[in-house]
C-alpha cells in the first residue's frame, strides 16, 4: 500500500494504523458524529481497531491529523466506481469525510477535502468527482459547496449506511472548470 501523506497549512492526511484505535474510539464514540456520516457509534477500542483493519486500511482512506497537536480529528477518502454509494463512471470517484465534533465549524473538513480533491484530480486523474450527504446534514453540504460541488438534483438511498434506508442523500458533483486545489 502506498504511504502517501498529504499536507496543508494546518493538516496532514496519513494512512491509518492499528495503533490509532484508542484515538479513533475517543472521537468515534460521540453519538453526534457517526450517525450524521452513516455509521454507528463505536462502542469499544477493539471495535475501532476492527474498523481500522477492515475499512480504513486501504489506499483510498486517510486519517485527518492536526499538525499542531498531532491528534487525529477525522477521516477522509474516496471510493472508486466499484465501491461507490452512487452510480458513477468507471473513471470517476466519490469522496467522503467526517470530523470529530470538537473540530466542527473550523474549516477542517474544507481544508482536508481540498487536499483530497487535488490528489484525486492531479495524481489519480479521475474524470469526475462525486459526493453525497444526508439531507439532514447541511454542514456537509456547505463543505462540498465551498469546494466547488453543485447539487445534481438527484436523491439516493444508501442502504449500507446507517439510516440510509429511510433518509435520503443528496448527490453532488464537482464543477472543475477553472478550479485549482
Amino acid at each position: 500500500m502506498e504511504n502517501e501523506i498529504l499536507h496543508s497549512e494546518r493538516l496532514l492526511l496519513r494512512r491509518w494504523e492499528e495503533s490509532d484505535a484508542e484515538e479513533l474510539f475517543k472521537i468515534a464514540s460521540d453519538p453526534d458524529v457517526g450517525p450524521r456520516a452513516g455509521w454507528e457509534v463505536h462502542r469499544s477500542v477493539e471495535e475501532s481497531r476492527e474498523v481500522i483493519r477492515r475499512i480504513f486500511s486501504n489506499e483510498t482512506t486517510w486519517a485527518i491529523v492536526c499538525k499542531e497537536t498531532k491528534l487525529i480529528v477525522g477521516c477522509i477518502g474516496y471510493f472508486t466506481h466499484a465501491t461507490s454509494n452512487i452510480p458513477i463512471g468507471e473513471n470517476d470517484c466519490e469522496v467522503g469525510y467526517w470530523v470529530a465534533k470538537p473540530f466542527w465549524n473550523q474549516g477542517i473538513c474544507t481544508e482536508a477535502l481540498r487536499l483530497l480533491l487535488h490528489h484525486c484530480l492531479c495524481v489519480k486523474h479521475f474524470k469526475e468527482i462525486w459526493a453525497d450527504h444526508f439531507i439532514g446534514n447541511p454542514a456537509s453540504a456547505r463543505v462540498l459547496e465551498k469546494c466547488g460541488f453543485r447539487d445534481t438534483g438527484l436523491l439516493n438511498r444508501c442502504s449500507h449506511l446507517l439510516g440510509g434506508d429511510k433518509d435520503m442523500v443528496r448527490v453532488m458533483r464537482l464543477e472543475t472548470h477553472g478550479k485549482t486545489f
